[in-house]
């Protein structure tokens, strides 16, 4: 299904976030705005507080949630840990064989996972996921690739975005 989506409808987009219980995430330039900094030797990550509280309802609402990264930090683990984010992968190889595992893990199919990632790297998520999320601020091949781009950028509440897009989708329609 990689891929699949760039010509999808909104209605599909819809249908692919209604069915999935998955959302993997890159951290910087999706969860933070990419930027590095140190005080001393501690690196610093900086979250937006509303992509944090779209992961807790999403979290609340059932969705398995992995952060994935070839970086890491204390302070990406401790916010990882603040909210309740039990798949924390940090200093990994792909991604996509990170996700696969996941996966397998939690028995959770390609076509009932979202990933969300900002750099040409991210595109390793396409081979796992049956909807790619970006945002606004992305590199372009990943952009045009994506099948959601949000209007926010990284760190930005980007997340927060498409959460509540994820929930609006779950909720109950009229018949």
């Amino acid at each position: 299904m990689a891929g699949a989506f760039a010509e999808a409808s909104p209605g599909d987009l819809e249908r692919l976030l209604a069915r999935a219980r998955l959302l993997a995430l890159d951290v910087d330039g999706t969860l933070t705005d990419g930027r590095v900094a140190y005080v001393g030797d501690e690196e610093l990550a900086v979250f937006h507080v509303h992509d944090g509280q779209g992961l807790a309802w999403l979290m609340k609402a059932g969705v398995a949630v992995a952060w994935i990264s070839g970086r890491g930090s204390r302070a990406v683990a401790r916010r990882a840990e603040e909210l309740g984010v039990r798949e924390l992968h940090l200093h990994c190889g792909p991604k996509d064989l990170v996700l696969a595992g996941i996966q397998e893990r939690l028995g959770i199919p390609p076509a009932e996972t979202v990933a969300m990632g900002d750099d040409v790297v991210d595109l390793a998520f396409l081979e796992r996921a049956a909807l790619l999320v970006a945002p606004a601020d992305a590199r372009p091949e990943v952009r045009a690739r994506a099948g959601i781009v949000t209007r926010a950028g990284g760190g930005a509440g980007a997340v927060r975005e498409l959460c509540e897009r994820w929930l609006a989708a779950h909720e109950p329609r009229p018949a």
